[in-house]
């Protein structure tokens, strides 16, 4: 069980004052095979304090690419035998919270040049105080590609505005091949 601690008033305020924008468009989004692409989870990473579940989403396929290959990458091993699926799906929101770039992020009190790193406690604060004041998810920078992320909060997007489109299984080596080819590495 996660421990809640009293929220940050000024923060609530500065979230509040934001407008809740709507999102249509299609996002991606990398399951291990057999997973349902649509359930959500809490696994307390940049956007979620636990506490509820989300659904991360990237608006760019390599965006969703990179940033499941980053984690995947921090373990001693590589998987091999993991079997990846990527998925476009449609999404329709209502109340997003927009952060736009990181001058948006920097006036929430993250530090941009520390974004990349894995501590977590600040953005999982505005991700709290935004669920709590009602938003149904948030478009921020991703951390590993130069794109917007989506992330929805499970509890508040409606069943129907959630749209698998197309899915395809990921090549892990030859993604990996082809990104090095387009970085000239």
């Amino acid at each position: 069980m996660v421990e809640r601690r009293a929220r940050d008033i000024e923060l609530l305020d500065a979230l509040d004052a934001q407008a809740r924008v709507s999102f249509e468009g299609d996002v991606w989004r990398i399951v291990r095979a057999g997973r349902d692409v649509l359930e959500g989870s809490a696994p307390q990473a940049r956007w979620d304090p636990g506490t509820f579940d989300v659904l991360y989403t990237s608006l760019e396929r390599d965006g969703a690419l990179e940033e499941i290959h980053f984690h995947l990458s921090r373990q001693p091993v590589f998987p091999s035998k993991l079997q990846s699926v990527l998925h476009r799906i449609s999404v329709k929101t209502r109340r997003t919270l927009k952060l736009a770039d990181f001058a948006a992020l920097s006036a929430l009190g993250i530090v941009p040049e520390r974004y990349g790193d894995l501590s977590y406690e600040r953005s999982q604060e505005i991700a709290d105080a935004a669920f709590f004041l009602d938003f149904d998810g948030l478009l921020a920078p991703s951390a590993r590609w130069e794109c917007q992320n989506l992330i929805l909060f499970m509890d508040r997007v409606e069943p129907g505005d959630l749209t698998v489109l197309e899915a395809e299984a990921v090549d892990w080596a030859a993604w990996r091949k082809s990104r090095q080819e387009r970085r000239g590495t």
